[in-house]
């Protein structure tokens, strides 16, 4: 049975050769409910092109108010979060969320789940496969007063020119550094020269990822800053 469900759109990143779309849900008076994230019945859970875009042809936008038809609740391990969509049923445009009540959509500030692992360019940015699977979410929204951006290419000493973006802040008193998944975001700093970019008074969309070679990565899925500020 086909259920309908209303949500801000708070992350459309990149994801395989699709998008992976999270946002919280609204009851019929506007508030928080909880995290929700359409996922397909794809092994990898990415949601195409034709899947997600509006009758119009447009793309959700981080912000977007919108409905989703979705078939079941489809939790796996800690992304307890996914709904299965009904492929066959169009996304729907409800309206825009303002940047000024994300407050009322804030996760308790804490840690980013388990921290204390590391890769070479990343700080607190994975998390064991083994205890990942204890928790229960993974999905976050956090206020940073100050986020830092760098452009580069972090494997250029190995032979591997491609260039990325990586987030850089302090949340709860822990630092972290995680690669933006925001393909906006990438678009944008990418054609900038390398080097660091500070973003002012922002919130993040941090998402735990499938596992990859033992341990899940923390990926900024969405940098939202006010509208205006942000790239489109």
């Amino acid at each position: 049975m086909r259920i309908v469900k209303r949500m801000v759109c708070l992350a459309n990143s990149r994801k395989v050769s699709g998008r992976c779309i999270a946002g919280i849900e609204l009851d019929q008076y506007g508030q928080r409910l909880g995290w929700l994230r359409p996922v397909s019945s794809r092994p990898t859970r990415e949601v195409s092109d034709r899947e997600r875009r509006y009758p119009d042809g447009n793309d959700p936008r981080v912000l977007d108010i919108l409905e989703v038809p979705l078939l079941r609740p489809l939790p796996e391990e800690y992304q307890q979060e996914n709904w299965l969509i009904d492929p066959s049923s169009s996304w729907h445009y409800v309206g825009r969320f303002p940047f000024e009540g994300l407050p009322s959509l804030l996760d308790p500030p804490s840690p980013l789940w388990i921290d204390g692992y590391h890769t070479v360019y990343g700080r607190n940015d994975r998390v064991p496969y083994e205890r990942a699977k204890q928790l229960s979410d993974s999905l976050r929204l956090l206020h940073v007063e100050s986020l830092t951006l760098v452009v580069f290419a972090p494997y250029e000493t190995f032979g591997d020119p491609r260039r990325r973006v990586q987030g850089r802040f302090v949340h709860s008193g822990v630092e972290y550094r995680l690669w933006v998944t925001d393909p906006v975001y990438e678009r944008t700093y990418l054609a900038n020269p390398d080097g660091l970019y500070r973003i002012e008074d922002s919130y993040l969309t941090v998402s735990l990822g499938e596992p990859y070679e033992g341990y899940c990565y923390k990926l900024i899925a969405a940098v939202i800053e006010r509208e205006g500020a942000q790239p489109r």
